[in-house]
């Protein structure tokens, strides 16, 4: 049974961190393990422009310690206005790796987003030409259609046909959570992929009615069947370059997730490694986990492979039962698994 096992630093290539006294909260928790993410763009005001895009790297840049080494991977967030123009200002800058679609009202702050892909389609046009990243969160928001069909419609309705319509385009199917998106993925062009969250590959749906409504496992797209849950883990650590790392980490103060209409997502940077490690460990594929965390996302970017190192030991402690967060760290934040026993520990970076 291994102990320990040290492998190349990994990326999350998809992540929130919030601005201000949130984002201070928050940062070092992933620069901890990681050594970049790809930092998705729906803030309260989402960043549609390369000026914007700048300033927030530089806060998250002045958020870290000094002697952190974590570099901030930049996303615009697309919505109707969104102009062919602002794609090659975007390829230009070089600190944009993708530009994120966000269906409107899909998920937080998301109101801006596209409501209809045709009026994207000269931006799309352009990341087709330059060979940039469409990262979609891939869910319709019609009210019509059940919410645990919502993926496997939006691949139907929605990617099938935007595929047929752009088939040079660089795609990245988030968060997926459905057989569905695994056969999809898997059938799709090689430059068409997927990431997975650690809180997908370990908990089915029953886990949000477990004794009673557990907000803190609210998340959106939203825990799916058993069934579902096993295919997401057979992609993960299948080896296949098309499945890669992507927490989704994304933290909301408990009063906010603890309220009459409580906030999406979970938050799991502060133990992202050790979480993917159950999973792999559980699955007896613990040596599959060094590709799927720190090469084939870094390739599909066009990243070079990091030359740091981190450290995971089989080692059992306990999950915080609440984090600091907000102004002066007086709100809390819960974990995901808050005060449950993990198996593996992250010790060091090297």
């Amino acid at each position: 049974m291994t102990a320990q096992l040290t492998i190349t630093q990994p990326d999350d290539l998809h992540l929130h961190v919030r601005q201000g006294d949130a984002l201070a909260n928050v940062i070092t928790d992933t620069a901890r393990q990681f050594s970049r993410a790809i930092i998705m763009p729906n803030l309260i005001t989402p960043v549609t422009q390369v000026h914007q895009a700048q300033a927030y790297r530089q806060e998250i840049l002045d958020a870290l310690p000094d002697d952190t080494s974590f570099h901030p991977l930049m996303t615009l967030y697309l919505t109707d206005q969104t102009s062919a123009q602002t794609i090659y200002e975007a390829k230009e800058a070089g600190i944009i790796h993708g530009l994120k679609l966000y269906p409107a009202g899909a998920t937080t702050h998301s109101d801006a987003g596209v409501t209809r892909i045709k009026r994207i389609w000269p931006a799309l046009e352009a990341m087709q030409t330059l060979g940039i990243p469409l990262l979609i969160h891939g869910e319709v928001t019609d009210p019509s259609v059940d919410i645990f069909d919502r993926e496997k419609v939006f691949i139907e309705t929605v990617l099938e046909p935007l595929l047929a319509d752009f088939p040079a385009l660089k795609i990245v199917l988030e968060h997926i959570t459905t057989r569905d998106a695994v056969d999809f993925i898997l059938q799709a062009p090689g430059h068409v992929v997927a990431t997975l969250t650690a809180h997908h590959l370990l908990l089915n749906r029953n886990a949000l009615f477990k004794g009673g409504i557990r907000p803190h496992l609210y998340c959106l797209p939203v825990l799916k069947r058993e069934t579902h849950r096993q295919a997401l883990v057979s992609a993960a650590v299948s080896g296949n370059p098309k499945f890669f790392l992507g927490t989704d980490s994304a933290p909301h103060a408990q009063h906010a997730k603890e309220s009459a209409c409580g906030c999406a997502g979970m938050y799991t940077a502060y133990h992202a490694m050790e979480l993917y490690a159950e999973v792999f460990d559980e699955a007896g594929a613990l040596d599959k986990l060094e590709d799927f965390s720190s090469t084939f996302g870094a390739k599909f970017y066009g990243l070079p492979k990091n030359t740091t190192h981190l450290t995971l030991t089989r080692k059992d402690w306990e999950i915080p039962a609440h984090l600091p967060y907000g102004k002066e760290g007086k709100d809390r934040l819960i974990p995901f698994r808050a005060g449950e026993i993990c198996h593996w520990k992250a010790d060091a970076r090297s």
